[in-house]
């Protein structure tokens, strides 16, 4: 159990039967009355927003997640294979499990994948891989008029947009949370 005083973005609570993370929360006391907590939640499942107001100190059960180091193996038609670091086993995800970050997914690729139970929420990838330019346009000397930034495509198929002195061959650096291009490697 969980004190609505103790919320804090990122914590995850149990309510009517679901996961919900704190994405904002706002402890107010008003003049005349008793302190409450506003919150703005998550669900984590869903991934449907709701606002909801706990009274100061009202206790609620705080989900209990396992975060668990995986490796992506090989995709097997449409489902991704994970196997454990630490028991070896295997477990099958889909592209709806994932999200839309699997454009960065590569075999061998150690993630964080997070479960409620035996129920998997989320995977999360590290913030920052470093993939090979498999396809871009040559930059052209002088061609910045559309602010100094070309179109390329990444070993894993994801489109990134990058300098114009990056050539195909080159590895570079991209960040998972926004798409965008962090330096070569």
């Amino acid at each position: 159990m969980i004190s609505s005083n103790d919320f804090r973005t990122g914590v995850s609570i149990e309510l009517d039967g679901s996961v919900w993370r704190v994405v904002e929360f706002l402890h107010v006391k008003p003049g005349k009355g008793s302190a409450f907590v506003r919150t703005k939640l998550k669900n984590v499942q869903s991934g449907s927003v709701v606002e909801r107001t706990f009274r100061a100190g009202e206790t609620v059960p705080q989900a209990n997640l396992e975060k668990r180091v995986m490796q992506h193996t090989y995709k097997d038609g449409d489902q991704f294979v994970f196997m454990d670091m630490e028991s070896y086993e295997e477990a099958s995800l889909s592209q709806e499990q994932i999200g839309t970050r699997v454009k960065y997914l590569k075999e061998g690729m150690e993630v964080n994948v997070i479960q409620w139970g035996e129920q998997v929420l989320e995977v999360e990838l590290p913030t920052s891989v470093v993939l090979e330019v498999t396809q871009t346009d040559p930059g052209v000397k002088g061609d910045t008029a559309t602010g100094g930034s070309k179109p390329a495509i990444v070993e894993t198929g994801a489109q990134v947009m990058v300098p114009l002195f990056i050539s195909e061959g080159e590895r570079i650096k991209v960040d998972t949370r926004n798409d965008s291009y962090l330096g070569r490697e």
